[in-house]
């Protein structure tokens, strides 16, 4: 693939997957929606757009349904977790999360860890254990908890999409297996609908998450394994810039050396693992 078109579509990749974080705080700070109708407006949206790429291509829908079902506790967790939690916060709790489970299976599964990734791993636990400390800027414990269970649930999804040969096929499916559950917990939990909280919610699924998940697939075709990874360190930084211009959320110190330790720490660990 062209270098040029790969770099273009990973930024733009990039740029999906951080909206996802302020679009979700947008429309349940901003607007009347509750978190369960915008799971599953999100997981629905997302579907028909994975889907429609599918059949575009001439592709098949695939997926299977434990995969899914990691897919629905990620996002029903991650829109209850963002009712009180900043943009920033949520993002790097999100990834953090994600990234130390992806590690922390393969360590299970009888990975040999090097010295290095072991300073690494203890860097980010470090850095989202001073996140969380009590104190005036301390995120709320129980939406940290939720973000935390949002990313152990992506982290899992994401380990059971390795080596598939139609990742896009394999999302369309796993979505689409997702709407039922995400239905029936937004009709379950439905508190008060709008209009413009909806179109938030839409705009995160066909646009953040769908789109942002095809475009990813086909940069992924350019790119190398330990290139993709760190790339990806991006993502909690752009939702921190996103937060502060949309949302005018601040950046607290606690936040900012949090940040430091946990990026830092996931970028020494993927850097290991690549040589």
């Amino acid at each position: 693939m062209n270098r040029t078109r790969t770099i273009t579509l990973t930024a733009l990749a990039m740029l999906a997957f951080a909206a996802n974080s302020v679009l979700c705080r947008l429309a349940l700070r901003e607007t009347g929606i509750d978190p369960g109708s915008f799971t599953a407006l999100r997981i629905a949206s997302g579907a028909f757009t994975l889907g429609a790429i599918v059949w575009l291509r001439g592709g098949r829908v695939r997926g299977n349904w434990l995969a899914a079902l990691a897919l629905f506790i990620y996002a029903a967790a991650f829109s209850f977790a963002y009712t009180g939690l900043t943009a920033a916060t949520g993002a790097l709790l999100l990834f953090g999360a994600v990234q130390i489970t992806m590690v922390g299976v393969a360590i299970a599964g009888g990975e040999r860890v090097r010295r290095w990734e072991g300073v690494g791993l203890l860097l980010a636990f470090a850095g989202l254990v001073t996140l969380l400390l009590p104190g005036l800027s301390a995120p709320p414990l129980t939406r940290a908890a939720l973000m935390l269970a949002a990313g152990a649930a992506w982290g899992l999804y994401s380990l059971r999409g390795r080596g598939v040969a139609d990742p896009t096929g394999v999302t369309a499916g796993n979505f689409l297996r997702a709407v039922p559950p995400a239905l029936l917990f937004g009709a379950a939990t439905h508190g008060a609908w709008d209009t413009r909280g909806a179109a938030y919610a839409v705009a995160s699924g066909a646009f953040a998450s769908g789109l942002g998940y095809a475009v990813w697939y086909t940069a992924l075709r350019g790119l190398r394994a330990t290139p993709a990874a760190v790339v990806q360190l991006s993502v909690p930084v752009i939702v921190a810039l996103g937060g502060l211009a949309l949302l005018d959320e601040p950046l607290s110190a606690r936040l900012v050396l949090a940040s430091v330790a946990v990026l830092g720490g996931i970028g020494l660990v993927i850097a290991q693992r690549g040589t």
